[in-house]
């Protein structure tokens, strides 16, 4: 009786193992972090990324409503779990897909995107530094991208201008899939490294998107790429690279821009040229402006979107690093933070890095004030101005809109606090470059050198100078504030 007790148990922890086995190894098989990004053409192409468990197949299957298809990519560990890309080519342009993700047996929920029909009208939204550390202030960067797909329905781009998280762990990068994994799978991301994103967390950016790197400087802490949307080139720049720009990302830009017909020419990068932030005051800010704003120039670049200081700021059409009174350059858009996370105005910059005369509007979202500048000061105070804000850009023929909202934290409620409009005649871009943009290895790494002598150069014999003259200002305000 006793031996029949053991059998009998025995054969059902059998049972119970071979019930629950397939359920196991279904979870380990479960796809997460699953993104749609830009990858070449918006009209014909994306680049999806997911990650597993345990190495599995790579394998998305996709359907355009009629047909039913599928394509495989390849896989590779990464910090303890396994990166899956894939490649989606010869899509048919202004087409809706479906699309899910897995190894050919276990799926993951159905994700959507539409592909560029290749006319004149466009629209998208932008923002920046989500950067959270926990799963609740992840969610509330996610609410304000909820509020901006809301509002704009047919919006099928997201730019993504950097530090998605603050620390890039696996932990914080599953708290933002767990925040946005319905917004990651159903809209398209062009994803922007951050310095949150690169600096010292070798290969996390490139690992968590699939992007084309085909023509980009390096990977280790970012990724350069452009691609056309309607009638705009858009160029993403990796402000990681020598913490700001190398003279070989100068070079890839310049040919980049001057290769294209579109007539909107479009710049995403995270560290700002132009801002009154806290980051503001440092060398690879203002060498970035001393050696990128004459390629922005030269290229007729029309609007530089990027994020770092957590501040809404617009600058007035610039040229030469000056305001061009004929309205022929490039504006400044530092984006604000769609996260939690929001930094005070550094006044003190004012005149020392960056003239106020420069500035179009400003909004600070931190809390307790939401300061605005009103053209002579940055004492207005509206409290609404508190919250998260994103960025919505539309494109119609010859015409540019630009809106920036801020989803209040307490109300939940959009509030339109700048727009900006653009015209331009169409037609008259004519490309001057043509060829081979990929950057060589060697010749980048042969002159790296060069570029770190230029931005220590810079820092020895203009900026310390300018730093030196700020000081006493610096030091009153830490010592009325705290602030430095």
């Amino acid at each position: 009786m006793k031996l029949t007790k053991k059998v009998l148990c025995v054969l059902l922890s059998v049972l119970l193992v071979a019930t629950c086995a397939p359920f196991v190894f279904a979870a380990e098989n479960e796809p997460f972090r699953i993104s749609c990004a830009v990858n070449g053409s918006l009209a014909t192409q994306r680049g999806i990324t997911w990650y597993t468990n345990i190495d599995t197949a790579s394998v998305v299957a996709y359907s355009d409503g009629v047909n039913e298809y599928t394509a495989e990519g390849s896989s590779a560990e990464w910090d303890g779990n396994f990166v899956h890309k894939v490649l989606l080519k010869d899509l048919e342009p202004g087409t809706t897909y479906t699309y899910k993700v897995g190894n050919g047996t276990v799926w993951s929920e159905q994700g959507t995107f539409t592909t560029d029909d290749g006319d004149d009208k466009v629209d998208f939204v932008v923002i920046a530094d989500i950067q959270a550390s926990n799963l609740e202030n992840f969610e509330k960067g996610a609410a304000v991208v909820d509020k901006a797909l809301e509002m704009y329905p047919e919006n099928d781009l997201i730019v993504n201008l950097g530090d998605f998280t603050n620390d890039s762990t696996n932990e914080e990068w599953d708290y933002y899939d767990e925040a946005m994994a319905d917004i990651n799978r159903n809209t398209t991301i062009a994803p922007v490294s951050g310095n949150h994103d690169g600096l010292g967390v070798w290969n996390w950016f490139d690992n968590m998107f699939n992007l084309n790197t085909k023509e980009s400087v390096q990977n280790l802490n970012g990724v350069n790429y452009s691609f056309d949307y309607g009638n705009i080139h858009c160029a993403v720049l990796n402000t990681n690279d020598l913490l700001s720009i190398t003279d070989a990302q100068l070079l890839w830009l310049e040919n980049d821009m001057n290769s294209t017909a579109c007539d909107w020419k479009m710049v995403f990068m995270h560290k700002s040229p132009y801002t009154l932030g806290k980051d503001g005051k440092w060398p690879d800010a203002l060498y970035l402006k001393d050696a990128l704003v004459p390629v922005l120039d030269k290229c007729n670049v029309d609007i530089v979107m990027s994020g770092h200081d957590h501040m809404y700021l617009r600058t007035k059409t610039l040229k030469g690093d000056a305001v061009a009174e004929d309205g022929d350059g490039t504006v400044y858009v530092l984006a604000g933070t769609a996260g939690s996370k929001r930094y005070e105005i550094r006044e003190f910059l004012q005149e020392h890095f960056m003239p106020v005369s420069y500035i179009d509007a400003c909004v600070v979202q931190k809390d307790g004030y939401g300061n605005y500048f009103n053209g002579t000061d940055f004492d207005s105070v509206d409290e609404n101005n508190i919250g998260g804000i994103f960025n919505h850009i539309s494109v119609d023929g010859g015409t540019l809109v630009l809106e920036a909202y801020v989803v209040g934290d307490a109300t939940g409620e959009a509030k339109l606090v700048d727009t900006l409009t653009i015209t331009k005649a169409t037609g008259e871009n004519v490309p001057t470059f043509s060829g081979n943009n990929t950057t060589n290895e060697l010749l980048y790494y042969v002159g790296t050198p060069l570029s770190f002598a230029k931005l220590a150069f810079y820092t020895l014999t203009n900026w310390l100078f300018k730093f030196l003259g700020m000081l006493p200002d610096l030091l009153r305000v830490y010592g009325e504030t705290g602030t430095f």
